[in-house]
């Protein structure tokens, strides 16, 4: 057979190997067909060392300026986390740039930490029955020979607080109190502080003038709590699954795994996972564009 035949034959079965974003077109196509709306996927990898970070935010606008989204966006959220000042960015730049002022989440797997606060700022999330949002509490990353360990800022400060207030009630010897505040840094404390403050502001922000227009900022903090804190959770990295998030109040559309709709989304996760995990760290793509960050093996 001669060579020029074979030709297209490799390019796709190559394409198919390091999942091109032509593996993905029809996809996209077929998620706008079934939702009225253009979907964009923001991944950033759980296999990598990434997070969310500003540079996103900006190569997300990037595909969002190319992209007619004069019916509204579907963004399909994929990430272990990471800035919430780069969610509140992406948030603000997915409302300004639909044309319904307003967009969709979709979270085919996990959503976590400042991706969930993405999520927050939709005008619904739409979950399969095994999606995850997380806890939104900041993380304090340590090194301890080469291995990083993450603590709860909320027990950091929480563990601080509880130590000082035995230390005052105390009515004979404080020595042993003074010696454990001592392994403290009332500086790091306040910074702890701020950023559980800063986190919890974004996430009632972003609700307050979405989902839970009609709530007061009291009633959203008791709604989201299991959110805030892991008093409940425990960990971090527990999934709060789609009924937990619904009866926090959050506007939640519960997707049937066998319909088509979720089939289409299902397939474009599994794809596009697979390639933040093997070629890319990170990769926002549309229809028309893709934008990535290259993995280890990506290129």
């Amino acid at each position: 057979m001669p060579k020029r035949a074979q030709d297209p034959v490799i390019s796709r079965v190559m394409t198919e190997e390091s999942q091109g974003p032509e593996t993905r077109r029809r996809l996209f196509e077929g998620l706008k067909a079934k939702l009225g709306r253009p979907v964009v996927s923001f991944f950033t990898s759980f296999a990598y060392p990434v997070s969310m970070e500003n540079a996103d935010a900006d190569m997300l606008e990037s595909v969002l300026r190319q992209t007619d989204l004069s019916k509204g966006l579907a963004l399909m959220v994929s990430s272990p986390g990471g800035d919430g000042l780069a969610a509140e960015r992406i948030i603000n730049i997915c409302r300004c740039y639909s044309g319904t002022g307003e967009y969709w989440a979709i979270v085919p797997g996990k959503a976590k930490s400042a991706a969930t606060m993405v999520c927050f700022g939709a005008s619904k999330v739409m979950m399969g029955p095994v999606s995850e949002l997380g806890p939104i509490d900041p993380q304090r990353a340590t090194s301890d020979k080469g291995v990083v360990k993450l603590f709860s800022a909320y027990h950091i400060v929480q563990s601080y607080l509880d130590l000082f207030k035995r230390a005052v009630a105390e009515t004979g010897r404080i020595e042993p109190y003074l010696q454990q505040l001592a392994n403290y840094d009332e500086r790091e404390i306040k910074e702890l502080q701020a950023a559980l403050e800063l986190s919890e502001d974004i996430a009632i922000r972003a609700l307050g003038s979405g989902m839970m227009k009609k709530k007061d900022e009291g009633d959203i903090r008791k709604r989201i709590k299991v959110f805030l804190t892991p008093e409940k959770t425990k960990t971090h990295g527990r999934p709060i699954c789609r009924d937990d998030a619904a009866d926090c109040g959050l506007c939640v559309e519960s997707v049937d795994a066998r319909s088509d709709v979720w089939g289409l989304v299902y397939e474009l996760y599994v794809r596009t996972n697979n390639f933040v995990s093997k070629r890319a760290s990170k990769c926002i793509e549309s229809k028309e564009y893709s934008f990535f960050t290259p993995g280890r093996g990506g290129s």
